[in-house]
């Protein structure tokens, strides 16, 4: 497998990327909050919350990108 050249740069999102990702940060924190109040404490709980974490993250990520999964070049 070979890394694209920007696998670990930053790429600067468009305005409208930015709008998109902090609507999905928002609805992200949402459902977080909702899983911290009604989900019960435990191992189960703590699992839930970092996968949940991971995968906002990548949406991010998702949201940069071409439509077809492409890494976008500046």
């Amino acid at each position: 497998m070979t890394l694209h050249t920007s696998t670990f740069r930053y790429l600067e999102p468009s305005d409208d990327q930015l709008a998109t990702m902090l609507r999905m940060r928002d609805v992200a924190h949402e459902y977080a909050r909702s899983i911290e109040v009604l989900v019960p404490e435990g191992p189960d709980k703590t699992y839930i919350l970092r996968k949940f974490r991971e995968v906002a993250m990548w949406v991010n990520i998702a949201i940069t990108r071409n439509a077809d999964g492409s890494p976008r070049v500046e």
